[in-house]
């Protein structure tokens, strides 16, 4: 991982925590989604325009993909409307890099070294479980569905990136690549809920319609500059390194949406950075 593809999953884990904080900022997720959703679609026709057209033996995982990704933005619609921006979001970025470690070593042949591992490890196991330690409903006891909305949120995210890991490298253009996944899983969301809320869609959209489009904008490069890295380096620690949006997260938790920061986020912050202290001295 050279400095410019470890500057390039840095901005992309900013860009992202910020698209899922408009994403979760308007209350109605249906309509959240569908503007983020449909504003990337329109993004990646208005690519496709100029970028190649993807080699064929990347169609197959683009397609999986594309399938993924409409699994995670109903998952993530529902961990949002069950619990704190601030917890659920640091759950499901932060199981996703352990499973990705998993599943490179399986499906790609991308075993990590020692260091690599530990840095994965303490990342993933110490945000996940401090995270998990905050979610609280009636009586104090752990909040189950939103943990386990979150927890599939994460598992959703290592099945598309590591899909997207392997079908980015067989296409020969990573522009080419994000236009058309964002074509296609962009147009589900909002195919849905114009079935669900036909009369009504456009009147409703319309007062969000600039929030929206700009969360399409950080969703789309955010996931741009993942792809690319993917393309220079090795998936696990980009992966790891991309979840440092939990931090940003948890910030963003605590200014605009008046959450307690409280010691274990504190303590989850520390960890993350020590995790990617580990990967960074492997790399």
């Amino acid at each position: 991982m050279t400095p410019l593809v470890v500057a390039a999953v840095l901005a992309a884990a900013i860009t992202h925590a910020g698209w899922n904080a408009i994403a979760h900022a308007i209350r109605d997720q249906l309509l959240s989604f569908t503007l983020i959703s449909g504003g990337g679609a329109l993004v990646g026709v208005a690519l496709a325009c100029f970028a190649p057209l993807p080699a064929a033996g990347a169609w197959p995982y683009l397609l999986v993909s594309a399938g993924l990704h409409v699994a995670y933005m109903l998952l993530l619609m529902r961990s949002f409307s069950l619990g704190d921006f601030g917890q659920t979001y640091p759950i499901a970025r932060g199981t996703a890099p352990l499973v990705v470690t998993v599943l490179a070593a399986v499906f790609v042949g991308e075993r990590p070294d020692g260091w690599a591992t530990a840095g994965v490890a303490v990342a993933s196991a110490g945000l996940v479980g401090l995270a998990l330690w905050g979610i609280r409903g009636s009586g104090g006891r752990p909040h189950r569905p939103a943990i386990l909305a979150a927890l599939a949120t994460g598992l959703a995210i290592a099945g598309y990136t590591t899909v997207d890991g392997v079908g980015v490298r067989a296409s020969g253009t990573p522009a080419g690549y994000i236009a058309w996944l964002m074509t296609v899983q962009g147009i589900t969301i909002p195919a849905y809920a114009y079935w669900r809320r036909r009369g009504g869609l456009a009147a409703r959209l319309r007062p969000f319609v600039a929030r929206g489009l700009l969360g399409a904008a950080l969703s789309v490069g955010a996931y741009g500059l993942v792809l690319w890295a993917q393309t220079k380096a090795p998936l696990a620690p980009v992966a790891a390194l991309r979840e440092s949006s939990i931090i940003v997260g948890a910030a963003i938790g605590t200014l605009f949406f008046k959450e307690r920061f409280g010691g274990p986020r504190i303590a989850a912050a520390g960890l993350m950075v020590l995790g990617i202290g580990l990967m960074l001295h492997a790399s």
